[in-house]
């Protein structure tokens, strides 16, 4: 099993724009999200497979605190991060990715 978190250039894109939405919000709520993001990272790199697949074959983890979501998926590989969206968001847009 794979134990290396790669995120795409979409999903660095992803988090940089909501840490930055969140830290003109409130200085220092961009570092919490990113923080959050982070502890969900070590959690899809413990255990990749405890989170089910969603749409289309990708996984999906919560961000506590954060209305947002960690797409991913196992490669025989990487762990391959497709998207960090807002749960609001239409999956569709992961077809572009």
């Amino acid at each position: 099993m794979p134990a290396v978190v790669r995120p795409t250039s979409a999903a660095c894109a992803d988090l940089l724009a909501a840490h930055d939405w969140y830290e003109h919000q409130s200085p220092g709520l961009g570092k919490d999200f990113v923080r959050m993001a982070d502890a969900a990272f070590a959690g899809i790199t413990r255990q990749p497979l405890l989170f089910p697949p969603v749409h289309r074959g990708l996984r999906r983890v919560l961000l506590r605190r954060f209305p947002y979501a960690v797409y991913y998926r196992v490669d025989d590989d990487a762990i391959r991060v497709i998207a960090v969206l807002h749960t609001a968001m239409d999956l569709g847009r992961l077809g572009e990715r």
